[in-house]
């Protein structure tokens, strides 16, 4: 547990929220400000205030920021499609409708949850809610994830993360006639500024700079099946790359239109191929992942409407 603070405002801190004044002060991300004030753990002059009001010199304000609590993510018996399995990787498939890690809302059913069921054992670096992750994939998104079993392993494929020398590339049917054939996006992505849970293209420090390289492989009416090459790795990055461009991902229920033009369970994103090199041997393995038969089905549609 952190220590416990006690501040008293000053007169250049005048009029400052105090969700943003705490975050400064303590370290602290502003959701987990917000989330103590909430629970009562921080007060102003000895009253529960909330995370929008406005400091007055003088004020008194203390608490306490415990650590939080990380629950464990439990082995379960879920089948898995591997791709490759060794004593320090695999390889798997992700289906599309499966989480990634345990997350409020989905501690069970997740990628994780079969990993630890399956391995016994993962990389522990990033913690018992997601050990041996060293990349994601959306909840919606499909296709081929790599997962290490050990430190080495971990280290070895997050330098190579880093160095943006894993080779990574989707698939993904998106709205509209997109110009031209091929083209690379560049536009930092950060927090949108005022729906939280989104992704957004913006400008402000806090935003992250993205790089997604595109090519289209086949244009379908008003639709078109692009091949997407991250060059940087941010959280939903070609769908908000793919959105800010006016071309979306179709089925996408956060960037997409409201009227989604097919039944579908989510967005047609499908990581396809993933290359890099073995973090033991050195050796350069790749590999490939089937399309879904829902993205299948829609594909065939699409081409016998416009063949």
């Amino acid at each position: 547990m952190k220590d416990a603070f006690k501040l008293v405002v000053e007169a250049g801190d005048e009029g400052k929220r105090l969700d943003l004044f705490l975050a400064r002060k303590v370290n602290v991300s502003r959701s987990r400000v917000q989330q103590l004030i909430a629970v009562g753990e921080i007060r102003v002059n000895g009253q529960t205030a909330k995370a929008s009001y406005r400091l007055k010199p003088g004020d008194h304000i203390e608490g306490r920021v415990p650590e939080p609590e990380e629950l464990a993510a439990r082995p379960e018996d879920i089948s898995l499609d591997i791709l490759y399995e060794d004593g320090d990787i695999i390889v798997v498939n992700k289906p599309q409708g499966m989480v990634v890690h345990p997350s409020p809302g989905h501690e069970r059913g997740t990628l994780v949850n079969a990993l630890l069921f399956h391995c016994r054992d993962l990389s522990g670096i990033n913690g018992v809610l997601r050990p041996g992750i060293v990349h994601r994939l959306d909840k919606d998104t499909s296709g081929v994830l790599v997962a290490a079993k050990n430190d080495l392993a971990h280290l070895g494929l997050a330098a190579q993360i880093k160095a943006r020398s894993m080779k990574r590339l989707y698939l993904a049917l998106v709205h509209g006639k997109v110009a031209p054939d091929e083209g690379r996006i560049e536009a930092p992505i950060g927090r949108h500024p005022v729906n939280r849970l989104r992704m957004a293209v913006v400008k402000t420090k806090q935003a992250r700079p993205a790089v997604t390289h595109y090519r289209v492989l086949e244009r379908l009416g008003n639709y078109t099946l692009l091949e997407c090459r991250l060059e940087t790795g941010r959280t939903h990055q070609i769908r908000v790359h793919m959105a800010y461009r006016g071309h979306p991902v179709v089925g996408d229920p956060v960037y997409g239109p409201r009227r989604r033009p097919f039944d579908v369970p989510g967005q047609l994103l499908h990581a396809y191929l993933l290359g890099f090199h073995h973090p033991r041997t050195g050796e350069y393995l790749e590999f490939r992942a089937p399309l879904p038969e829902i993205f299948t089905k829609i594909l065939s549609l699409l081409r016998r409407q416009n063949g």
